[in-house]
């Protein structure tokens, strides 16, 4: 893998944050691994802007190790986290699953069907792999592990030690109005990452009637959180609660009892100051004032620990959808992005945006441009043409510090490979033929070469373009089109029919399609948009508008050249009037 350059030498955000990170961790633990730290609640599909939450410090992360230091990338599951409502996907359909509200998300049963043994590892899963097809190396921490197995039960003491101080700090925002956030929209499809690190709605166990308690306790009872702490003795450790759901009481000996967690503007404090965390980035919603992230500034300290650099990172748009949500249904997941597209340019989607920067992930037409711009990246990059910082944020995309990522061997534009499988509607021996034929000099020997591009590409064409703009070629000429043709039209098709055997290359078939009409205004095909009146483009749009209506029915299309070397020859001749 090729070093990406440091921050004196190139203008890339990651470079800029890994120095940042270095001498920060140095600072604070000299002589010990860089630790950089993620959360994700797997409450429901685990989607594309929760996905920034892990690709920031991924990034951080790799340059660091590309630089030689050892550097570790947690990501805490919150799997101890309570299930806080019922994704829209079940809510409505299966009322059973209200009743699970308020207990860990591991101790809800996994979606029907699932052979995961709870919800969170159902939802989990699907997460892990697509890390893993991204080439993100991470260590997972379970918080139900952690929390009960009594990992962290001197931290939980402390702050029921330190209650008061706590308490205090959260005073300081409990009585400030609440600023509305603010953020302009990518646009009109724009989608909130509105679930990262935790529950930032989540209360900060100031409900209590006993005093302000910064633990709750899950019932012993129905397994809920739905609980009220009414007593708490710092020397015995004993701590009484009742349960507002099913009225269960208990007195436990904190010492001894796991089952029970912080409230989450303690529990993630508590952790950075436990895990050492150097670098985590946050979203919006734990970054406002008096949110997670600035009130955890605060707390850390009771911890004996400090804040991490922490940049906020902007939402993710989705071209066509409605706002993200990670607990309702029909959100698009990196599981979902990776059906349609390389690994290669979702990373690259991330990296090449500072983590402010909002962005969009393209399900719809777009990704054919995105794939355009990657492959025109591509290719600067490897004639040396490309900006340092575009070469930085290229270099990141394709591989890590430890390999490249699998890669397509022959990567044929995206666009091409969907026109394809779209016309060929799974043949595979079609689509073959066809990609054989966009470079005669170096034909492709089999489908191999093209993908995954290719299947990504197929995917795309079967889950993400409606029906009617799905290409269906005319099994008979229209005859009743051709004969109406006037003169001039019909010798345009003569033109292109006489030039198709000599043509017959992606290249040739695009000089031919665009010739024509130059031709019968008496220039030469050769001639170049500045040696033409305008008014060769609008012939050149009305012979086009012509062959989709002889091949396909309709006045767009695939582009033209892909179109026809689909079809094949005999068959244009055929259903274009030879």
């Amino acid at each position: 893998m090729p070093i990406v350059a440091q921050s004196t030498e190139t203008t890339d955000w990651v470079s800029r944050f890994a120095d940042e990170v270095i001498e920060e961790s140095e600072r604070r633990a000299p002589g010990k691994p860089v630790v950089v730290a993620s959360g994700l609640s797997p409450s429901g599909p685990i989607h594309l802007g929760n996905l920034r939450e892990v690709m920031t410090p991924h990034l951080v992360a790799d340059e660091i190790r590309r630089r030689g230091h050892q550097v570790r990338h947690l990501i805490s599951w919150d799997d101890y986290d309570r299930y806080r409502k019922v994704p829209a996907g079940i809510a409505g359909v299966d009322e059973s699953w209200a009743e699970h509200i308020g207990k860990p998300l591991t101790s809800v049963p996994a979606p029907k069907g699932s052979s995961y043994p709870n919800w969170a590892e159902h939802f989990k899963a699907a997460m892990v792999e697509s890390l893993a097809e991204m080439g993100v190396e991470f260590d997972g921490i379970s918080q139900t592990a952690q929390y009960t197995s009594g990992v962290y039960r001197e931290q939980i003491l402390h702050a029921m030690k330190h209650r008061g101080d706590i308490d205090a700090i959260l005073a300081q925002y409990r009585t400030k109005p609440k600023v509305k956030k603010q953020q302009k929209a990518v646009d009109e499809a724009e989608l909130e990452a509105e679930e990262g690190s935790g529950a930032a709605a989540e209360d900060d166990g100031s409900a209590g009637g006993g005093g302000y308690f910064p633990y709750k306790p899950y019932c012993g009872g129905c397994g809920k959180d739905l609980t009220t702490v009414t007593s708490y003795d710092d020397d015995t450790t004993e701590l009484s609660y009742v349960c507002k759901e099913c009225g269960f009481t208990e007195t436990v000996r904190l010492s001894e009892f796991n089952r029970g967690k912080l409230v989450w503007k303690v529990d993630w404090p508590m952790r950075w100051a436990y895990e050492g965390v150097i670098f985590e980035p946050s979203g919006v919603d734990h970054s406002s004032p008096g949110s997670s992230f600035q009130v955890g500034g605060q707390i850390v300290g009771i911890f004996g620990g400090a804040q991490p650099i922490g940049p906020m990172y902007a939402f993710v748009g989705i071209s066509g959808m409605a706002k993200m949500s990670s607990s309702r249904g029909g959100v698009p997941t990196p599981g979902d992005a990776l059906k349609i597209m390389e690994p290669q340019l979702l990373r690259w989607l991330y990296a090449r945006r500072r983590p402010n920067q909002s962005f969009k992930i393209a399900f719809d037409q777009e990704i054919q441009r995105l794939y355009d711009e990657w492959d025109k990246l591509a290719a600067k990059v490897a004639d040396g043409s490309a900006l340092p910082g575009d070469v930085a944020a290229y270099t990141r995309a394709v591989g890590t510090a430890a390999a490249e990522l699998p890669k397509t061997p022959r990567p044929l534009p995206y666009r091409t490979l969907a026109s394809v499988a779209d016309i060929t509607a799974g043949h595979e021996d079609q689509a073959l033929r066809i990609l054989s034929e966009l470079d005669p000099e170096r034909p492709l020997s089999s489908l191999a070469e093209a993908r995954p591009r290719y299947d990504k590409a197929e995917a795309w064409i079967n889950t993400h373009v409606p029906a009617d703009q799905r290409t269906i070629v005319r099994e008979e000429p229209d005859a009743e089109l051709l004969k109406s043709l006037d003169e001039a039209s019909q010798r345009s098709l003569r033109l292109l029919l006489d030039g198709l055997a000599e043509h017959w290359s992606l290249d040739g078939l695009t000089h031919l399609v665009y010739g024509v009409p130059k031709v019968q205004a008496g220039f030469s095909a050769d001639a170049t948009p500045k040696e033409l009146p305008p008014e060769i483009k609008t012939a050149q749009r009305t012979f086009f508008a012509l062959l989709y209506q002889l091949l396909v029915g309709r006045d767009t299309g695939p582009r033209l050249p892909t179109l026809l070397l689909a079809v094949g020859q005999e068959r244009v001749r055929a259903l274009l009037g030879q």
